[in-house]
Protein backbone atom coordinates (compact mmCIF):
# COMPACT_ATOMS: atom_id res chain seq x y z
CA UNK A 1 0.00 0.00 0.00
CA UNK A 2 1.46 3.33 -1.01
CA UNK A 3 1.15 6.28 1.16
CA UNK A 4 -0.41 9.14 -0.77
CA UNK A 5 0.75 12.58 0.10
CA UNK A 6 -2.20 14.88 0.02
CA UNK A 7 -1.25 18.37 -1.02
CA UNK A 8 -2.63 20.79 1.50
CA UNK A 9 -4.32 23.76 -0.18
CA UNK A 10 -2.40 26.97 0.44
CA UNK A 11 -4.01 29.47 2.75
CA UNK A 12 -5.15 32.50 0.72
CA UNK A 13 -4.08 34.99 3.37
CA UNK A 14 -0.59 33.50 3.62
CA UNK A 15 -0.25 33.52 -0.17
CA UNK A 16 -1.38 37.16 -0.28
CA UNK A 17 1.28 38.27 2.21
CA UNK A 18 3.95 36.17 0.48
CA UNK A 19 3.09 37.69 -2.91
CA UNK A 20 2.96 41.19 -1.40
CA UNK A 21 6.41 40.77 0.10
CA UNK A 22 7.77 39.52 -3.22
CA UNK A 23 6.32 42.52 -5.07
CA UNK A 24 7.72 44.97 -2.51
CA UNK A 25 11.15 43.46 -3.05
CA UNK A 26 10.90 44.38 -6.74
CA UNK A 27 10.15 48.06 -6.06
CA UNK A 28 12.83 50.64 -6.76
CA UNK A 29 12.52 52.91 -3.75
CA UNK A 30 13.49 56.60 -4.05
CA UNK A 31 16.51 57.89 -2.25
CA UNK A 32 16.07 60.17 0.75
CA UNK A 33 16.88 63.23 -1.38
CA UNK A 34 14.37 62.23 -4.05
CA UNK A 35 11.72 61.64 -1.40
CA UNK A 36 12.30 65.06 0.15
CA UNK A 37 12.33 66.78 -3.25
CA UNK A 38 9.14 65.06 -4.43
CA UNK A 39 7.40 65.77 -1.11
CA UNK A 40 8.30 69.45 -1.49
CA UNK A 41 6.89 69.50 -5.01
CA UNK A 42 3.63 67.93 -3.81
CA UNK A 43 3.30 70.42 -0.94
CA UNK A 44 3.98 73.41 -3.22
CA UNK A 45 1.52 72.25 -5.89
CA UNK A 46 -1.12 71.51 -3.24
CA UNK A 47 -0.67 74.95 -1.66
CA UNK A 48 -0.87 76.75 -5.01
CA UNK A 49 -3.98 74.74 -5.97
CA UNK A 50 -5.63 75.56 -2.63
CA UNK A 51 -4.93 79.29 -3.10
CA UNK A 52 -6.33 79.24 -6.65
CA UNK A 53 -9.44 77.33 -5.56
CA UNK A 54 -9.94 79.75 -2.65
CA UNK A 55 -9.74 82.66 -5.09
CA UNK A 56 -12.21 81.14 -7.53
CA UNK A 57 -14.58 80.21 -4.70
CA UNK A 58 -14.38 83.74 -3.26
CA UNK A 59 -15.04 85.24 -6.69
CA UNK A 60 -18.10 83.05 -7.26
CA UNK A 61 -19.37 83.80 -3.74
CA UNK A 62 -19.05 87.51 -4.42
CA UNK A 63 -20.84 87.19 -7.76
CA UNK A 64 -23.68 85.18 -6.22
CA UNK A 65 -24.03 87.69 -3.38
CA UNK A 66 -24.19 90.56 -5.89
CA UNK A 67 -26.81 88.74 -7.98
CA UNK A 68 -28.94 87.98 -4.93
CA UNK A 69 -28.76 91.61 -3.75
CA UNK A 70 -29.87 92.82 -7.17
CA UNK A 71 -33.00 90.67 -7.01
Amino acid sequence: MTKSTAVKPENGLVRYFRDTRAELAKVTWPTREEGIRLTTVVLVVTTISAIILFGVDSLFSLLIALILQAL
